[in-house]
């Protein structure tokens, strides 16, 4: 779901938004907080989907829309609130958390802009946030440009170690313990999220099928980990599986996230959709 801090040092290989780094965590640190860490592979670049059924790609100049459109979709979800729900911000207003959560969003949507695969379909009433095999975005120009760098000064210091100790470790073990040596190669559904005045009108199911017929043909996996308990059964319609759950455990209560793979469908034959 997930993205990245760079200073001069050797990078730190995980991932918020993307836990498909070749290389294993290993840490370095800066006020206890790390120094970098890698948000993609580095493989040739795959192929953009042809743009079908309404559905566009996102340009920098839309980032915040798209962003509002995510942070409006996860408003209440307990994964992304996560970092922001903290015990070291519980003087914090609902007003100062909202603002913190649209700009987290924000930085994702804008680094996924720059290096990776961003779709909407409707008056941004949906958007996706996909990670491409063989990108690349632990670059310090990406780093900068996207503002994930402020991460390091704008979250807690709990929410830090949620987000740096447990959640991005988490989930780049996951991710390379599920796929193996097809985590370079797969497509990482890292967001989708659809505004309550959006739902009901097939937005998902396009902005889906738009990479997953890309997918299909290149015979590529498909990867996505799931924060709502009800989301596993609409994503199996998509052909995903459940592989394992996971559980965040620095909140208090166990918060699951549900990994599903969707495995490439040979040519001639099709999975059932929405």
């Amino acid at each position: 779901m997930a993205k990245t801090f760079s200073t001069p040092v050797t990078p730190v290989a995980c991932n918020l938004v993307d836990p498909k780094s070749a290389l294993k965590p290993t840490s370095i640190r800066i006020n206890d907080v790390p120094a970098s860490f890698r948000l993609l592979k580095q493989k040739p670049a795959a192929t953009v989907p042809p743009l079908a059924d309404g559905v566009r790609v996102v340009t920098a100049t839309e980032y915040k829309q798209a962003a509002a459109c995510l942070a409006e979709a996860f408003g209440e979800d307990d994964v992304a609130r996560y970092f922001i729900d903290v015990p070291d911000r519980e003087h914090w207003s609902e007003e100062e958390k909202w603002a913190l959560h649209v700009e987290i969003l924000e930085y994702v949507t804008y680094a996924h802009i720059l290096k990776g695969l961003v779709t909407t379909v409707g008056d941004f009433e949906a958007v996706a946030l996909w990670m491409p095999p063989g990108q690349n975005m632990d670059d310090y120009m990406t780093i900068f440009r996207s503002g994930m760098w402020r991460l390091n000064y704008r979250l807690s210091p709990e929410g830090k170690r949620r987000f740096f100790d447990e959640f991005l470790p988490l989930l780049h073990d996951t991710m390379h313990t599920t796929l193996g040596d097809r985590e370079l190669e797969a497509w990482y559904l890292v967001y989708i999220g659809t505004k309550p005045s959006g739902r009901g009108k097939g937005h998902a199911r396009k902005l889906v099928e738009h990479v997953t017929r890309l997918a299909d043909r290149e015979g590529r996996a498909c990867y996505l980990e799931s924060s709502n308990a009800s989301n596993p059964p609409i994503y199996r319609r998509f052909g995903f599986e459940e592989c394992r759950t996971i559980q965040l455990q620095r909140g208090g209560r166990n918060i699951p996230l549900d990994i599903m793979v969707r495995e490439p469908v040979p040519q001639g034959k099709k999975k059932g959709g929405l």
